[in-house]
């Protein structure tokens, strides 16, 4: 079973905003790895660099978190997990002629559901109300 998280549940479990608590309580009950997309990688890489920009977190703090989410690749607990990008786009391009005109999905949050669907999982972690709404179309088990 592969278990896809999006860029708000991992920059949640890793950090600390509204939903970390959440975030990590979910993540104690985890029997898998998460699967740890190059999308991913660089999404939470980008939006934890866009935090310091904010002036949400410190430089210091981005190291740390960076630095746990490397360590959670080489132990494992986040499984590199290499993408067929055109089953990715096949699936992207399905489900915003579907349904991005209703749920207003950005294009991000369509390319990690459609990625979701790529790799089978079943289960999508997510605390975007848009992205949420766009998985449980595609018919994911949608947490929290």
């Amino acid at each position: 079973m592969v278990a896809c998280v999006d860029t708000s549940f991992l920059v949640s479990l890793y950090g600390r905003d509204a939903n970390s608590t959440p975030a990590q309580k979910m993540a104690a009950d985890f029997r898998v790895p998460l699967a740890f997309t190059p999308l991913l990688r660089h999404e939470a890489r980008n939006a934890i660099r866009l935090a310091v920009f904010r002036k949400e977190i410190t430089a210091t703090e981005r190291e740390r978190v960076v630095a746990a989410i490397d360590a959670d690749v080489q132990t494992g607990a986040l499984a590199d997990t290499p993408l067929t990008w055109a089953d990715v786009y096949a699936h992207a391009e399905t489900l915003s002629a579907n349904r991005t005109e209703q749920l207003g999905t950005r294009a991000s949050d369509v390319l990690h559901v459609a990625a979701a669907l790529a790799l089978g999982a079943k289960v999508f972690y997510t605390f975007d109300t848009r992205q949420k709404a766009l998985a449980t179309a595609a018919g994911l088990k949608v947490k929290p």
